[in-house]
């Protein structure tokens, strides 16, 4: 089944999500109350190819299996790309890669953000030349097979999570979110609440430093949390 993509995120979404980091983004998850699955982190296994490689965009979604990367070339040629994340959900197959820098050179060419795959990938150093951001499973110098046509922009599962054409899709060092469409607002509302919270510690931190090192009277470092739950 192959369907339209969804909407572009808006440009103002993208640019707040920016900002933040995954670590914060699951923060406003937690913060927010909502139940979605694995909080909307993928599981610790979808790693970056190479450590500093950041994405974010909106989730074009592909379903395929068996190291089958037909409806992945598929996907890459049929859309306006621009602002989107390609999450395929490969059923975590680790027989075969189900692409390598070929189609991420054709994907960064069209326009996509970027790449997360529940699968193997390969050409490991000619993805790093590339700068194009991918996240795996792992890696499999053994080849694809073209078979079968999959989905194309349907609900699929990637690394644990669910993921809906239209999601927001962040990744970075530590690994990989999904926001789900509906609750973007609210997620970055208090994930930007925790920023600032972190900002203020980081602020107290170097103050501390820097009155140790004077050899000044030390500032309270421990949170109040902290204090307030030792009583």
């Amino acid at each position: 089944m192959i369907n339209p993509c969804a909407p572009r995120l808006p440009e103002d979404i993208i640019r707040r999500a920016k900002n933040l980091n995954v670590p914060l983004l699951l923060d406003g998850v937690k913060a927010a109350k909502i139940d979605i699955p694995n909080g909307g982190c993928m599981d610790m296994h979808i790693n970056p190819v190479e450590r500093g490689m950041c994405v974010v965009g909106t989730a074009l979604t592909v379903e395929t299996d068996n190291g089958d990367n037909f409806p992945i070339h598929v996907a890459s040629y049929s859309f306006e790309a621009e602002g989107y994340v390609m999450v395929i959900d490969g059923k975590g197959y680790e027989g075969r890669a189900y692409f390598g820098d070929l189609i991420m050179g054709a994907c960064q060419a069209v326009g996509f953000e970027g790449m997360v795959i529940d699968g193997c990938t390969r050409d490991r150093d000619g993805n790093i030349e590339l700068g194009f951001p991918v996240y795996s499973r792992g890696f499999m110098p053994r080849g694809p097979i073209k078979k079968n046509e999959g989905n194309i922009n349907t609900p699929v599962t990637c690394g644990g999570v669910k993921v809906a054409p239209g999601d927001l899709v962040v990744g970075d060092s530590d690994g990989v979110c999904v926001i789900p469409r509906e609750y973007i607002e609210t997620v970055l509302e208090e994930a930007e609440k925790k920023q600032v919270y972190e900002d203020k510690r980081n602020a107290t931190i170097a103050a501390y430093r820097r009155a140790k090192a004077r050899g000044d009277e030390l500032p309270q470092l421990a949170p109040q949390w902290v204090l307030d739950m030792m009583q």
